[in-house]
């Protein structure tokens, strides 16, 4: 949070895989026009942790050419390699170790393993497989899912750092369509619960983190927007929103009103 950290706006943390983090926005980069909109989009999101496709961005692979490390540095930001375009658990884990190398020895990773090219939805049985991989050979794992409540049990189960569910088809910027579901991982988890895949607008973002998401990924709702730094100032105002109406607590919801002025002791 940006409040001042005092008895009544205390510190609250993001922790993953033991470091703290102050933002719950994390961001991606691709979709931007060029890397200088990426540069100032993610410092208008305050994001400190910003994921990055191995497979469709250069952070060093390929010399001579512009390599977003430039503009997002590592000493600056957490780096957060992921495994965007792979369709099998071997060609995740492959990613993930070649991400290991380009940035000496860095074991966070974002695990995504699709199953279809038009939703974009992941292949449960391959990220199963990938996570199981990959934990033990000593990744800290962020793993992409469905909103799958049994699942992402298993996933926690399996040591992976965080568990992050989608609202809504990537991209598709539907906002949260399963809520119960949503709530229903939030409740059962001992790990983070990162919203990643459906966002579109601020409201998107505050519903996920009133719901008690420990944090929200998104890209494209900040990348197509028509003013891309704008709206990622306006996705992390929104984020900051929902997290603190999650911790001070919505009043019921009732069929009946309810003055916000009783009557109980008027004159007269």
């Amino acid at each position: 949070m940006t409040a001042p950290h005092s008895p009544t706006f205390p510190a609250d943390p993001l922790v993953i895989a033991g470091k703290a983090y102050a933002s719950r926005l994390l961001t991606g980069t691709g979709k931007f026009t060029d890397l200088e909109q990426t540069r100032l989009a993610t410092e208008a999101a305050g994001a400190q942790i910003v994921t990055v496709a191995i497979r469709r961005t250069n952070i060093g692979q390929n010399p001579g050419e512009p390599n977003l490390l430039d503009v997002l540095p590592p000493d600056r930001y957490t780096i957060l390699p992921n495994t965007a375009g792979c369709y099998t658990a071997d060609d995740a884990v492959r990613t993930c170790r070649l991400a290991r190398e380009l940035l000496d020895g860095h074991s966070l990773v974002k695990l995504e393993v699709l199953g279809d090219q038009k939703t974009l939805y992941p292949d449960v049985v391959q990220t199963l497989a990938a996570a199981e991989l990959l934990v033990k050979d000593g990744f800290d794992v962020m793993v992409y899912t469905s909103d799958d409540p049994i699942l992402a049990k298993r996933l926690e189960e399996i040591g992976c750092v965080a568990v992050m569910p989608l609202a809504a088809p990537i991209g598709s910027g539907l906002g949260v369509q399963n809520k119960y579901n949503l709530l229903e991982i939030v409740e059962n988890a001992k790990v983070p619960i990162i919203v990643d895949a459906g966002v579109g607008t601020a409201s998107d973002a505050a519903i996920a983190m009133e719901l008690g998401c420990d944090g929200v990924l998104m890209n494209t709702a900040i990348a197509g927007a028509k003013d891309p730094v704008l709206m990622a100032h306006a996705m992390k105002l929104a984020v900051e929103a929902g997290r603190a109406a999650f911790k001070a607590g919505r009043i019921p919801r009732k069929r009946f009103a309810s003055a916000s002025s009783p009557v109980d002791g008027l004159i007269g």
